[in-house]
């Protein structure tokens, strides 16, 4: 089986596009025989995951419409179970309920969750499971947030690390505050090596 990531997206007429633009070679060995992998979440996966505020989480209407819609909450909202197996606890919104009747007739979701503050950014493909079963919502949901509505369970079927090129450098809040405390402490111990030299002495001018 070849790359869990290709054998999805590398479609026949995705790969005319890649023949006709020059980068059919160079995909090539993703979709070796050879190569059976991309579908389970090693340890780098799951940390990233569990670190995330958010993601992108795109359905199918019926009608053969994408719909994009943001998913977030505190870091680690977005539970790694195992390492075929992601979820998240679904809160009330403006109630519209787009994603939720679309994964009632088509299960397939794709994920694309970003680290803007290190440009890292990682796609998934999974079919949902929406469930309101009281034990998998309480494990999802965590104990501090608001009450969840439904829980949404996320067997993946493939992952890929996409390219960092044009990832633009963004910060939360949260990032931006360990980083000024990182400078500060750092500008705080070179004021404390510098306060243990001996003065320089200004040389005069000639």
């Amino acid at each position: 089986m070849p790359n869990a990531f290709a054998d999805i997206a590398f479609t026949p007429r995705v790969r005319a596009e890649q023949q006709r633009f020059g980068s059919a070679d160079a995909y090539a060995r993703v979709l070796s025989p050879d190569r059976d992998d991309g579908a389970e979440l090693g340890p780098r996966e799951a940390a990233f995951l569990s670190a995330r505020d958010g993601v992108y989480q795109a359905t199918v209407s019926e009608t053969g419409w994408p719909y994009v819609q943001f998913r977030g909450g505190m870091p680690g909202f977005l539970k790694v179970i195992d390492a075929r197996t992601i979820g998240y606890a679904d809160y009330a919104g403006n109630r519209q309920y787009i994603s939720v009747g679309n994964l009632r007739l088509d299960d397939r979701v794709s994920l694309i969750a970003v680290d803007y503050a290190r440009r890292e950014r990682l796609k998934l493909w999974g079919r949902a499971r929406i469930t309101e079963d009281p034990d998998i919502v309480g494990l999802l949901n965590g104990d501090d947030g608001p009450r969840a509505e439904r829980g949404i369970v996320i067997r993946l079927a493939a992952f890929d690390w996409n390219c960092p090129r044009h990832i633009p450098v963004r910060h939360t809040d949260g990032e931006r505050d360990d980083e000024i405390a990182r400078l500060a402490e750092r500008i705080a111990d070179l004021e404390g090596q510098l306060a243990g030299r001996p003065a320089m002495r200004r040389q005069a001018r000639p």
